[in-house]
């Protein structure tokens, strides 16, 4: 089983990550998605149309493409087997436009889904 995370700065109380905390000198969590989860990187949306229109945040559509950060261990099937996920960190992706729950870490925005929310792999 592959399993990747995501060092961010946050906060945490658990003694087990403290102490791996304490190493870097600054208290930071490390984020494993779980399960079937995947953390996303969404891509910039265009600044300015084709004819040169510069566009507000408010007019921009939000691009439904991104970059995987890292991914959970699996679904655990009906017999408690853990099934890998088909996408792996780096993979860039497209989803669906509603897809995951949006967080700030720091000046980037990422997306925590499901993997069955991701359409398609770039190649």
């Amino acid at each position: 089983m592959f399993r990747r995370s995501l060092s961010i700065g946050l906060h945490t109380e658990d003694p087990r990550m403290a102490a791996a905390a304490s190493k870097a000198g600054k208290a930071k969590s490390t984020l494993i998605p779980l399960g079937d989860r995947v953390v996303v990187e969404r891509e910039q949306s265009e600044q300015t149309t084709s004819g040169g229109i510069l566009l507000p945040d408010s007019a921009k559509d939000k691009p439904a493409r991104g970059v995987v950060v890292s991914v959970g261990e699996g679904k655990l099937d009906d017999k408690g087997n853990r099934h890998p996920l088909q996408v792996k960190p780096g993979d860039r992706v497209v989803f669906t436009s509603y897809a995951g729950e949006a967080f700030q870490v720091s000046e980037q925005e990422l997306l925590l889904m499901r993997e069955d929310d991701i359409l398609a792999v770039l190649g």
